[in-house]
């Protein structure tokens, strides 16, 4: 299998690869409950912009940017956040820095990072980069450390997750609970710190999403560059 990790390469082995696209994972250090690890967002991203690399030969991916924006998960033991302006500014930077490549798709896993995604994406866009910015989504999944984020990692890396310690959080829907987060944070809402019901997740389920959520990147990598 080819290398695909840009990490790993030399830099004239990456002048020789073709590749044309960097995904660059962008992910969080935040709590995930009491059952899943605080790199939980940055494990999916990584996983993903990888599954798509190794079925397109012209996509290389970057190291992560592991700690993103995520204020809202104050107050809770090991979350680190540089917050939303220092993150725009990252990947405008980072952006910028690119020599060789014709893309930079950023691979989103965590939703807190969305408004810089948003001002960075437009910000480069505007200055003549060909910036995408794809932030997966499951129809009907919860929101934080819910089932979906642990089938994900019952899938992926079954070895962290604290299966014994799963246990549900606030399960009523985002849009009741946006008021009381917007003030107070996830604690305001949730004690544990999750944010749906954990205790179904299985790794067969995680099989399919992924599945999913990759074919769904690759179809937005085919619509934005192959036509």
């Amino acid at each position: 299998m080819r290398p695909s990790e840009l990490a790993d390469l030399t830099s004239p082995e990456v002048g020789a690869s073709g590749a044309r696209i960097l995904l660059v994972p962008v992910g969080s250090l935040e709590q995930h409950g009491p059952h899943l690890p605080l790199d939980t967002d940055t494990r999916i991203a990584v996983a993903l912009a990888g599954a798509a690399a190794e079925q397109r030969a012209d996509a290389l991916v970057a190291p992560a940017i592991a700690i993103g924006s995520s204020g809202e998960h104050e107050g809770f033991a090991g979350t680190l956040s540089i917050g939303t302006d220092v993150l725009h500014l990252v990947l405008v930077e980072l952006v910028r820095s690119t020599r060789g490549f014709a893309h930079v798709v950023f691979v989103n896993g965590h939703g807190g990072n969305l408004e810089a995604l948003h001002r960075a994406t437009a910000q480069l866009v505007a200055e003549g980069h060909s910036v995408l910015a794809h932030s997966p989504s499951v129809p009907g999944g919860d929101a934080h450390a819910g089932r979906t984020e642990t089938s994900l990692l019952l899938h992926l890396e079954p070895s962290v997750v604290r299966v014994a310690l799963a246990e549900p959080g606030a399960t009523e829907p985002l849009t009741e609970l946006l008021p009381a987060m917007r003030t107070g944070g996830v604690r305001a809402v949730s004690a544990n710190g999750v944010l749906g019901d954990p205790t179904g997740a299985s790794a067969a389920e995680g099989a399919e999403l992924f599945a999913s959520l990759v074919a769904d990147l690759l179809a937005r990598l085919t619509d934005a560059f192959d036509r």
